[in-house]
């Protein structure tokens, strides 16, 4: 049986590693890009120089700008930002693919205007293929390096899942399974809001206590509005949620912690969005979870703050204040 080819939408770091992962265990796969310069320089240079430096693409990796490449894979992935996902779905699904090809969200974002997850969106796109999730304590950084990392891989129907979990298992890559594609998304997207705070709070200069208490509680408050939201309990408490929380919040490869951070120190949104390559998805979901927890009338004070600091002017240390003078409770 011939190795399966794998199709990979959105060469950003993240699809990037994947893409690496899966050539070095001997699979084809097409990058795809919409940056047709991103294309041209990875295909001359072996590299994917804005998103992944210094890590070269193995020779089964072939860059692509054309979506007509991407139809013929046997695991379709979206790796594209939550911004673009429906657009990017819907050229693709123009294109007749076969019904049996699973798809596979590794994008980690809630859309603004409907509150629907990813698989939601792509779902709507591709309502005849099997549709789920991963997401996990995972930069690219790392396991495009053969650093050790886990993820969790969700669909409804758990043959697909096993399925994927054995395309997905390399040495340094271990994969585990669930039906709840629900927490597996909420988890991977809230999280990034709580590494901005994170990073807010290293940007003023406070300690490991600060840190550790701010974690704890947006722990809390993520299970609260992930089980709202359809998630279940137990899969917040995995690699999806306090396991992708932790390293977001306190990784320097973090780019909602960096951002946080400048904002910490004084500088504004649309500076630091201004001067980074990738998107930092953190900012965009923090509306869509606004949104989502007021519809829901539910009580999310991190998740307020970071709204009023990066879209109402709030200053980093009038958020901490707010933060710090909430009304005395049992934990």
């Amino acid at each position: 049986m011939s190795a399966p080819t794998i199709s990979i939408i959105g060469a950003g770091g993240w699809g990037t590693a994947l893409a690496t992962l899966f050539a070095e265990r001997g699979m084809a796969v097409n990058l795809w890009s919409y940056e047709a310069v991103d294309v041209e320089g990875m295909r001359r240079d072996r590299v994917n120089t804005r998103f992944l430096p210094g890590v070269t693409l193995p020779a089964l990796i072939n860059p692509t700008n054309s979506m007509s490449d991407c139809v013929g894979g046997d695991l379709i992935l979206f790796v594209s930002p939550s911004k673009a996902i429906r657009a990017v779905a819907g050229q693709l699904s123009n294109l007749s693919l076969p019904p049996s090809v699973p798809i596979l969200s590794c994008t980690k974002g809630i859309e603004h205007d409907t509150g629907l997850r990813m698989s939601e969106i792509l779902h709507a796109c591709f309502p005849n293929n099997p549709i789920g999730a991963l997401s996990g304590p995972n930069h690219a950084e790392e396991v495009s390096r053969k650093m050790p990392a886990a993820a969790v891989i969700g669909f409804a129907d758990q043959t697909v899942a096993a399925r994927m979990q054995s395309l997905f298992s390399a040495p340094y890559f271990r994969t585990y399974t669930t039906d709840d594609v629900a927490g597996v998304e909420l988890g991977g997207a809230l999280k990034n809001i709580y590494a901005i705070a994170a990073g807010v709070s290293d940007g003023l200069g406070f300690g490991d206590n600060s840190k550790a208490a701010l974690v704890t509680r947006s722990l809390v408050e993520l299970v609260r509005l992930g089980v709202v939201l359809g998630g279940k309990r137990e899969t917040f408490y995995g690699l999806s949620g306090i396991g992708d929380l932790m390293v977001t919040c306190f990784s320097r490869h973090s780019r909602n912690r960096g951002v946080g951070e400048r904002l910490g120190r004084g500088e504004t949104l649309e500076s630091i969005t201004g001067s980074m390559a990738a998107i930092a998805e953190g900012v965009p979901t923090t509306l869509s979870a606004y949104s989502c927890a007021r519809h829901a009338n539910l009580d999310t004070p991190i998740i307020d703050q970071m709204h009023e600091l990066l879209f109402r002017g709030r200053t980093p240390k009038d958020v901490l204040v707010e933060l710090m003078s909430r009304d005395h409770r049992a934990e």
